[in-house]
């Protein structure tokens, strides 16, 4: 399985897992709602899943400036 993790604002590749032995229950994603799942996790038909998660940078940016978490796209 391979996870390519991603930023949800910035899109800045963040890492990747490649793994034959890494399940999604052992990343924890059975625990996600349906609605989270949709959110979060996109998989392409090479078999690929992309997790969309939060930089550091955007999560400083989001911390310091609560008011662009109204906007669509925040941080692009």
């Amino acid at each position: 399985m391979v996870v390519n993790y991603v930023c949800r604002h910035c899109r800045t590749f963040l890492g990747r897992i490649d793994s034959a032995t890494i399940t999604e229950e052992r990343l924890g994603f059975h625990s996600l709602t349906p609605a989270e799942r949709r959110d979060i996790i996109a998989y392409n038909s090479g078999g690929e899943v992309t997790v969309k998660v939060i930089c550091e940078h955007c999560s400083q940016a989001l911390e310091n400036n609560p008011e662009l978490s109204l906007l669509v796209n925040p941080l692009q």
